[in-house]
């Protein structure tokens, strides 16, 4: 008969409550570039900048640390975004024609995003009887000929107030033709008759004239003053020639104090030869520059100077679909401003993460750099990071970037690229954006985003950095390991590589895949940085599935599906070479890109004589890069599935003959007791996906010694699990039951030596299970598995320290899991017993799993798209959120307001639903009709009627309704 344990009730409390002052699960902030922005605002008087998306986020950047973020409860695109002028209230519309209102409330000091109200509009051909006005509407008057027998003047285009005159309104609509409308006398002051389509309007500072920009490439400028009608604009013109151009989608221009205005305008290239172009083109003076982005625009501002933001230009935001460029206006060059935030991860795809914790700060300001930002509202009140974090991103171009991950902003630090040490497909000179002298457009390549991988086995899989020494070790596609050492000066030098072949002269094997990269044979000159001085080349040239540096060793190990290598870098000579490969496992041989280098190489060369054709794109549905982000994807995930996701089933035995039995899935270095209980060694262990753990015994000669007395290793250990579960992780714990110190970090005092009195444990983590084992007899101890029946597997898992929220001297040292349903778990050490559990990631989201990274200290994070990462907490003292104020401007009695630029109402047509009512296609706020008594006024439009909304102050619902007005017959 089994007798059940009863834990005393007592002792079951205190240890709850130690559980929640150790743990607790939080997201905590969203790092990267909002995918698919479809709207921009700015607010000069909060210094506050806004983005929506078309998932329906809406997103807040102030000073550096200052972000909010709401998400809309409806499934739909967000089009306009305005703030409302001297208030900390913001209103959104959406493409299902509802509209919302947003506000910045404090709470316990520190202000939270909340959505206060929201209604759907209505219009043609729903729009109700009771919002037209009853008594007769007024007309418009003295229509010139080519408008009068028309019906319909097409869709309201743009709207601009007037900056002198409040109470006139000027209104464009699609067919051309444009209406000053005074808003009290409910009546037409002028009309100015356009003959080509219109796309938008700008009324300059001192109220006298118009820009209009339109649909072939031209903008004129109208005099307005007086009454009437205008039949000739002072001046047209189209800037880029007299061949057919693209549509000026927007046209802004601001005057200097001394000398001439900024022109800026959006689009207008010559439509045969450029009409792939992503244009904003800057003109002041004699300095006509055509800034070409990398991904479509989906809108820009200036920030002006002055306290009261009506001064110079002085910086150009230009949001487009893939990130967010700032363009500095005051410095000569207009050289681009590097971000804070919103930078764009994904300039090349990201293949792997690695975080390090608690970065020395001589080695942090080493990487540092740092610089201006335009944008300042609010107050960042996220207390000071208690330690230096860097996350480091490995792309698909076969760079590695590092990010300051210290705080709320995920800044970029540093980029290095390894592609100068090979010969690559990519073309030298392969570059068709670059500005020669005399050209026109006289374009000017801007941004960072480039989908393009010329070569994919550049690709970076697996990254290692000691944060003590300065080395680093990067690993790629196609079997590829350097060694690289942080250096203050820039350094020539040859590179050469050292060939480990994992097969070890088995026979029968035939390598299908990708041939290896080509090593420069003539000397690379390198920036300063982290350079490359040590070459590892894996043959067969198979994707690095695990990595690990021990610089107090000067040994790197790595891995692939064939077997693994160690590698002492300090003598450039190989140690060890053991393959892994089972003699049935052919897939093992057929080569992860073996089944799409085909195809990934035609999308290549096709994207490439995309970037060199002077055609259009416009005619596509899918613009490039989407389809480079998707074929990008699609791969990723098949490599994810192949090597790193094995079948999901319920804890069986399987099959010695199961695909990739020999692929490695993790490496790791301890000094431990593997002969006997009284003499510890230096030991290397390697964990497969067939459940096989290896462990090899180092000696280690002192370091000047090893030309003459080498490295060796001699195999000591094997165990084989029962159900040959993947092994995703191996510790060794000691004599305490704590996790093994990392190199170095006892002599730089910041851990306490490993206790080598007590017995060490083995403990091995396979995706099913965690089992515990004693040294050096390798007797199983202890095992927690887990749940076969929802089909969970370990996908993801780290060692991490959790302290307490309470004392700041208690902690417990616990491993952080996560699975393949997307479920968090933290499990002790050295119990091995499940503490917490929390849903965190969509089990479908197989891409947000596979690129999950734990910290050393509880948190993680996770790819959200492929632009964002989602940071989470799973600590209750080690927190990372945004903690910002906004308050409400204050405004000196006698001031005027800043002029509010156009949100962009000229892009709005672009989201049209797919359902009756259409959408307002564009709106503006005014706040100066005192005769109507109201703080703000909303104007939505569709067609040819416009529709005032009250949205008095404090009010916390949008209810108030003025009568609609006609202003056409």
């Amino acid at each position: 008969v089994r007798m059940k344990r009863f834990r005393r009730h007592g002792q079951e409390s205190h240890r709850d409550r130690i559980k929640q002052e150790l743990y607790g699960f939080n997201k905590t902030v969203e790092h990267g570039f909002p995918h698919q922005p479809s709207a921009l605002v700015f607010s000069p008087s909060l210094q506050l900048l806004a983005i929506g998306t078309r998932s329906g986020a809406i997103k807040l950047y102030g000073a550096p640390g200052v972000e909010f973020m709401g998400l809309h409860d409806e499934n739909a695109a967000v089009t306009q975004v305005h703030f409302l002028p001297q208030q900390v209230d913001l209103v959104t519309l959406l493409d299902d024609n509802s509209l919302h209102m947003w506000t910045l409330r404090a709470h316990h000091g520190v202000s939270e995003l909340l959505e206060t109200g929201r209604f759907t509009l209505t219009g043609p051909p729903g729009l109700p009887i009771t919002m037209l006005k009853p008594n007769p509407v007024p007309s418009l008057c003295s229509l010139p000929e080519d408008y009068g027998g028309r019906r319909s003047l097409e869709h309201v285009e743009s709207l601009q107030e007037n900056p002198v005159n409040p109470r006139q309104v000027l209104i464009g609509y699609g067919r051309g033709i444009m209406v000053i409308w005074d808003l009290e006398r409910h009546s037409a002051v002028k009309h100015i008759p356009a003959t080509q389509q219109l796309e938008s309007v700008w009324w300059t500072e001192d109220g006298g004239h118009v820009l209009s920009s339109h649909s072939d490439g031209s903008y004129c400028r109208w005099m307005v003053a007086g009454e009437g009608t205008q039949s000739e604009p002072e001046k047209s013109e189209v800037p880029y020639g007299h061949f057919p151009c693209k549509a000026i989608s927007k046209i802004i221009q601001l005057p200097t104090e001394q000398g001439p205005p900024f022109l800026f305008l959006s689009g207008g290239m010559p439509r045969a030869s450029y009409g792939d172009r992503h244009c904003i083109s800057v003109i002041h003076s004699k300095t006509h520059v055509a800034l070409d982005f990398t991904s479509r625009i989906i809108d820009f501002f200036v920030i002006r100077d002055g306290p009261d933001h009506t001064g110079d230009p002085s910086a150009l935001v230009v949001l487009v679909e893939e990130e967010l460029v700032v363009i500095d206006l005051q410095t000569e060059g207009w050289p681009v401003i590097q971000t804070p935030y919103l930078v764009p991860l994904h300039c090349s795809a990201i293949t792997c993460s690695h975080h390090v914790s608690a970065i020395p700060l001589k080695m942090w300001e080493r990487v540092l750099s740092a610089g201006p930002w335009p944008i300042t509202g609010g107050q960042n009140l996220s207390p000071d990071a208690p330690q230096r974090d860097l996350l480091l991103t490995g792309h698909e171009d076969g760079t590695v970037r590092f990010w300051d991950a210290s705080g709320v902003c995920l800044y970029p630090m540093y980029k290095l690229s390894t592609a100068g040490v090979f010969l690559t497909d990519a073309e030298p000179n392969d570059n068709m954006n670059q500005c020669t002298e005399g050209e026109w457009p006289p374009f000017r390549k801007v941004g960072c985003f480039d989908p393009y991988s010329d070569d994919p086995r550049l690709g970076v899989q697996k990254i290692h950095l000691c944060k003590y020494s300065g080395y680093l070790t990067v690993a790629g596609t196609a079997g590829q390991i350097l060694v690289l050492e942080l250096n203050d000066e820039a350094a020539e030098q040859t590179v050469e590589a050292t060939v480990a072949d994992l097969l070890q002269g088995q026979e029968g094997f035939r390598w299908k895949g990708h041939t290896r990269l080509e090593v420069r044979e003539e000397p690379v000159t390198f920036p300063p940085g982290f350079q490359p001085f040590a070459l590892v080349q894996c043959q067969p040239p198979a994707v690095v599935t695990a990595l690990t540096l021990h610089s107090e060793w000067k040994l790197v190990t790595f891995g692939t599906s064939h077997g693994f290598g160690l590698y002492d870098y300090q003598q450039k000579s190989n140690v060890l070479v053991r393959c892994t490969l089972n003699p049935s496992d052919q897939l093992a041989m057929e080569g992860p890109l073996s089944r799409v280098k085909s195809i990934k190489k035609s999308l290549r060369q096709s994207f490439r004589r995309i970037r060199r054709s002077r055609v259009s794109l416009r005619k596509h549905h899918v613009n490039s890069a989407a389809k480079v982000q998707e074929a990008n994807a699609r791969l990723e995930a098949e490599l994810a599935e192949m090597e790193l996701a094995p079948v999901q089933r319920k804890i069986e035995a399987r099959s010695s003959d199961d695909s990739f039995t020999g692929l490695v899935r993790t490496l790791y270095f301890a000094d431990t007791f593997l002969s006997d209980s009284s003499h510890h060694t230096p030991s290397l262990w390697a964990g497969t996906n067939g459940g096989s753990v290896f462990a090899y015994q180092l000696r280690l000669p002192p370091v000047e010694r090893r030309s003459e007395d080498p490295v060796s290793a001699h195999p000591a250990k094997e165990i084989q699990l029962m159900h040959r579960a993947p092994v995703v992780g191996i510790v060794v714990l000691d004599g305490h039951g704590s996790p093994l110190p990392e190199p170095l970090e006892v002599a730089h005092d910041l851990a306490r030596s490993a206790d080598m009195q007590g017995c060490h444990q083995l403990l091995v983590i396979s995706e099913e299970q965690f089992k515990v084992f004693t040294l050096p007899k390798v007797s199983a101890k202890m095992k927690l598995k887990l749940t076969a029946i929802d089909g969970s597997r370990v996908r993801r898992v780290g060692v991490a320290w959790f302290g307490s929220s309470r004392s700041e001297d208690y902690g417990e040292s616990g491993l952080t899991v996560l699975t393949n349903q997307g479920d968090l778990h933290v499990v002790s050490l050295p119990g091995v017993k499940l503490q917490v559990q929390y849903p965190c990631i969509r089990r479908e989201d197989v891409s947000g799993i596979a690129s999950c990274v734990f910290t050393k200290h509880g948190q993680g994070f996770y790819l959200i798209s492929p632009s964002e990462f989602e940071r989470f907490s799973l600590s209750a003292r080690c927190v990372v959120e945004p903690r910002s104020l906004v308050e409400v401007p204050s405004q000196t009695p006698g001031t005027t307001l800043p002029r509010a630029q156009p949100d962009g109402p000229s892009l709005a047509h672009r989201y049209t639903p797919t359902a009756n009512p259409r959408p307002p296609n564009c709106m503006f706020h005014h706040s100066q009709l005192n005769s109507w008594q109201l703080s703000i006024i909303i104007v939505c439009l569709w067609s040819d009627l416009f529709v005032p909304y009250s949205c008095a102050s404090g009010d916390p619902e949008i209810s108030r309704r003025i009568p609609a007005v006609s202003i056409c017959p």
